[in-house]
């Protein structure tokens, strides 16, 4: 019987959890002395909550005791989700001593919760008491931001403190007024030292960057920050690669692990960068990573690339504009091929790498079959109003709407004038300047203006298309049912 007891008081632990549960009657009351809190607001029937879940109890039990986690079931209670205007599944909000510090809006994975929340807990700046505790610090993981200051009531001082309350997301800050400190670094007074992750060490660029541009505000550190913390060739994680990707960005993609295979990992890394380093010193305009090939197999596949190829790295570039180039030919470890690549890259010699399903035999059905291959020469063909389809051969709705939108394209089928046309936005490349982010999504392309598509928000029965095409088209619609009437007056005609 004891033992029964017991086993039953295990199974009650093992199912216990580390994230609060709050509702409409206790939600103000068990906030407001936090200090800092990270709240979901969900649904028990959404599909993306029910992903999260897992993740963010993991993170919960990792950060117990540092940042608590903490859940609204907004079936149930829609006062407090109404009073912080949630409209979507799973919306996460975090809350410092009551009040909504902002939306959360980073990895969804635990580790990505965990790395994220750490660095918001406590104050924005570390205060570093001694030499043991500034070598630690500057020894992490991640690069470190250190301030140093005589005075710390200083102008400087407060602004460095700005500036790190500003950027605490995404960056570590420290901050010394011991004089000892202040000395070994060469600092005179005040200053401000970024100090790169001493595992990414190497012998093209220094591994510390002195602040240099005068005197010592918000935004002169920000910048400072923001073009010196990642240097010729950073690691891309989940963490950081929002960051990295708001630049033209050249990947190497390789079996990157610097927590058990550090050495591995800066062998191919050293080569991209001593590459990378002599097209930096020429001024060109681009930037470059290192990153694990299965922790982005996503981005590979856009790349028609293969994650579980051998060693060597897989070199793909992207484009702000969203323009992508492959290396098609084998990395060498010499970098002879990376050379050539980039040269050609900035020669404007390569060709841009399109994921395209075949161009279709035959395609002369009443709804013309795109792929990323002919999407320009049938939709930008400047003569003609296009009415496109962006689908998901999954998609419900796009399967339902698919004999409405074949009929359609029966209907105008005799119209010169008038394209109807659709494209799986999974299989193919979306070109600009169309934005999908749902399915279906339905854009018209009119004549004359091809870089200014209209985003179709009306209906989706035939004669609401119609109605739309109507108002819309450049040349009025030539219908087939208008062909077959006229045929028959026409014949009748004949006959009299």
């Amino acid at each position: 019987m004891l033992r029964l007891i017991f086993l039953a008081a295990l199974a009650g632990l093992s199912r216990a959890s580390d994230v609060l549960e709050y509702t409409d009657a206790d939600f103000d009351s068990s906030i407001e002395d936090q200090e800092l809190i990270l709240v979901e607001f969900y649904a028990p029937w959404c599909g993306h909550c029910k992903r999260l879940a897992p993740e963010y109890e993991a993170a919960a039990t990792r950060l117990k005791g540092i940042v608590p986690l903490a859940k609204v079931d907004c079936t149930a209670n829609s006062q407090v989700c109404s009073k912080y205007g949630v409209s979507g599944y799973p919306t996460l909000k975090i809350f410092r001593a009551g009040e909504v510090s902002g939306p959360y809006d980073g990895p969804r994975s635990a580790d990505g919760i965990v790395s994220f929340l750490k660095k918001q807990a406590g104050p924005a700046s570390v205060e570093i008491a001694d030499e043991e505790a500034f070598q630690k610090f500057v020894a992490d993981k991640d690069a470190s931001v250190v301030g140093f200051f005589a005075d710390s009531q200083s102008t400087a001082y407060a602004e460095f403190q700005k500036a790190a309350s500003d950027l605490r997301e995404n960056y570590r800050f420290g901050h010394t007024s011991i004089e000892a400190l202040l000395k070994s670094q060469g600092v005179d007074g005040e200053g401000v030292i970024l100090f790169r992750p001493p595992r990414l060490s190497n012998k093209f660029e220094d591994s510390s960057v002195k602040f240099s541009e005068g005197s010592l505000t918000k935004n002169k550190i920000k910048t400072f920050i923001k073009e010196n913390v990642f240097g010729i060739c950073p690691h891309m994680t989940d963490d950081n690669k929002d960051q990295l990707r708001g630049k033209d960005l050249m990947v190497a993609y390789y079996d990157v692990d610097y927590d058990k295979n550090p050495k591995g990992s800066n062998y191919w890394r050293n080569r991209v960068m001593k590459v990378a380093k002599s097209f930096v010193d020429q001024g060109k305009k681009l930037s470059f990573a290192v990153a694990n090939k299965l922790s982005f197999s996503h981005d590979l596949s856009e790349f028609g690339l293969d994650s579980a190829t051998g060693e060597l790295p897989l070199v793909a570039l992207r484009t702000v504009s969203g323009d992508k180039y492959v290396m098609t030919e084998e990395f060498t470890r010499d970098g002879k091929a990376l050379e050539k690549f980039l040269q050609d890259y900035f020669d404007g010699k390569l060709k841009r790498y399109l994921k395209s399903e075949p161009i279709p035999e035959n395609n002369d059905g009443p709804v013309k079959v795109l792929v990323a291959e002919n999407f320009d020469s049938i939709v930008n063909d400047d003569s003609k109003d296009v009415l496109v389809e962006f689908y998901a051969p999954w998609c419900g709705h796009c399967k339902s709407l698919e004999p409405k939108y074949t009929e359609l394209g029966e209907k105008l089928a005799n119209d010169p004038n008038v394209i109807i046309a659709k494209m799986d936005a999974t299989a193919n490349d979306v070109p600009s300047p169309y934005e999908v982010s749902g399915f279906p999504t339905i854009y018209f392309s009119p004549a004359g203006s091809k870089m200014n598509p209209k985003k179709y928000d009306g209906g989706r029965e035939v004669k609401d298309f119609i109605s739309y095409l109507k108002k819309e088209a450049s040349n009025p619609l030539v219908m087939q049912e208008e062909t077959k009437k006229k045929k028959k007056r026409g014949g009748d005609d004949g006959d009299l």
